[in-house]
């Protein structure tokens, strides 16, 4: 009877139900791209190991101008306090350097654009997001100590440059200086649409020829286990500051970057759309659940005739209540389901226009529905109430 109901309405009932479409379109749509996006930042966008961390000059998330200003007035990281931290951190088992800069590369008639250019220890690419080779070999710590022109590129740099060919071996321009390929890394694919292959790493020693030496290092560290890096970096954080004079009430004039630094921004960067998307959800839904109950009051007046028919032939004020309660959160309920098809729909479409990754979670569905239906029952009270409080011989009276 419910349905028969909201069939012969169809506009009416499709009006009546934008709101909770609405509404649970905004949670459905926006949950899945947030959860796509979790599960993107605890696996692929660790950009350091669980073990591992970096220091740097600057902190890797800065809000103002001031602390921007303050932070350029720090000393730059150098190489020889790498090499203090390599003699005297005792909780550290490896450590290493990085610097990067960009550069075109060319081979042949064939160039490639912007290429990420890094300078790195030879055992840099055991720390942090571990590099992976296709073919080839890594560095060795020769190549760093006589800073030889030699590369390892990766798999966009291959695919531009040497389609169809072997780069191992061969002889690339980065700038205007000529590198010898020794390593190909394997292929890492896109992090929300930007590529992880567009790479070129070189030793740093060599970079710090080309490129100069007058420039900030980011000095990598890898530890055994979670506590040893909590201890090394404690150890490191005294290491510099007796290498840089810091008294005792002084703030350290260098950052800490680990895998759980770029999970708390990201944290604190997706709760504003949760609440944005909680605040646009309630009002949709309210918004719904008022016209809801608005159609419902209509629905009353319209069918008083036909409540009083049912009254005479024995029908309770539960039956009656009952009845219209179920229109109400079939309705609504109808609404969520509409409003978790299209939510999800938009969120495909999203993924497959900007490369932001989407995850649907049937908790959410769930959840989804639930408050849809109760929505429905809520604001249904009162009109089912109405409707159960008529008096049957004044209800068979009326002319609707």
């Amino acid at each position: 009877m419910a349905l028969s109901s909201l069939r012969a309405n169809k506009l009416r009932t499709f009006l009546t139900l934008l709101g909770v479409i609405i509404g649970v379109l905004t949670i459905i749509a926006v949950v899945s791209v947030i959860q796509g996006l979790n599960n993107y930042v605890y696996t692929k966008m660790s950009f350091y190991g669980a073990n591992d961390f970096a220091v740097s000059k600057f902190s890797p998330f800065i809000s103002t101008i001031k602390e921007y200003t303050e932070q350029l007035k720090r000393k730059d990281l150098t190489l020889e306090e790498m090499r203090i931290i390599r003699t005297l951190c005792r909780s550290c088992e490896l450590v290493g350097a990085s610097v990067e800069t960009t550069q075109d590369l060319k081979y042949g008639n064939r160039s490639i654009k912007n290429v990420s250019i890094r300078g790195v220890t030879s055992v840099d690419h055991m720390i942090g997001s571990v590099l992976e080779l296709q073919s080839g070999r890594f560095f060795l710590q020769d190549d760093e100590d006589r800073s030889r022109y030699v590369c390892i590129i990766g798999a966009d740099v291959a695919d531009n440059l040497f389609p169809g060919l072997d780069p191992i071996g061969r002889w690339v321009k980065i700038g205007s200086q000529n590198f010898q390929i020794i390593g190909l890394g394997q292929r890492k694919g896109k992090i929300l649409g930007f590529s992880q292959d567009n790479y070129a790493w070189i030793p740093i020693s060599t970079f710090m020829k080309i490129y100069g030496s007058r420039r900030t290092v980011t000095i990598n560290i890898h530890t055994s286990s979670q506590e040893a890096m909590n201890r090394a970096m404690e150890e490191v954080r005294t290491i510099l500051r007796s290498a840089r004079k810091r008294t005792y009430n002084q703030p350290d004039d260098f950052a800490f970057q680990t895998s759980e630094t770029f999970i708390q921004f990201y944290k604190s960067a997706t709760s504003g759309i949760y609440f944005a998307m909680i605040a646009i959800s309630s009002i949709a839904l309210l918004v719904g659940g008022i016209v809801i109950m608005n159609i419902m009051l209509v629905s009353v007046t319209e069918r008083t005739k036909e409540i009083g028919i049912r009254m005479a032939v024995g029908a309770r004020r539960r039956d009656i209540l009952i009845q219209f309660l179920i229109e109400s959160a079939l309705l609504s309920g109808l609404g969520g389901i509409i409003g978790i098809i299209l939510g999800y729909t938009i969120a495909r479409v999203v993924t497959a226009t900007t490369s932001l990754p989407s995850s649907v979670d049937p908790v959410s569905i769930l959840v989804a529905i639930l408050m849809s239906t109760m929505v429905g029952l809520f604001f249904g009270i009162y009109p089912a109430n109405q409707a159960a409080r008529l008096n049957p011989v004044e209800a068979l009276r009326s002319e609707q």
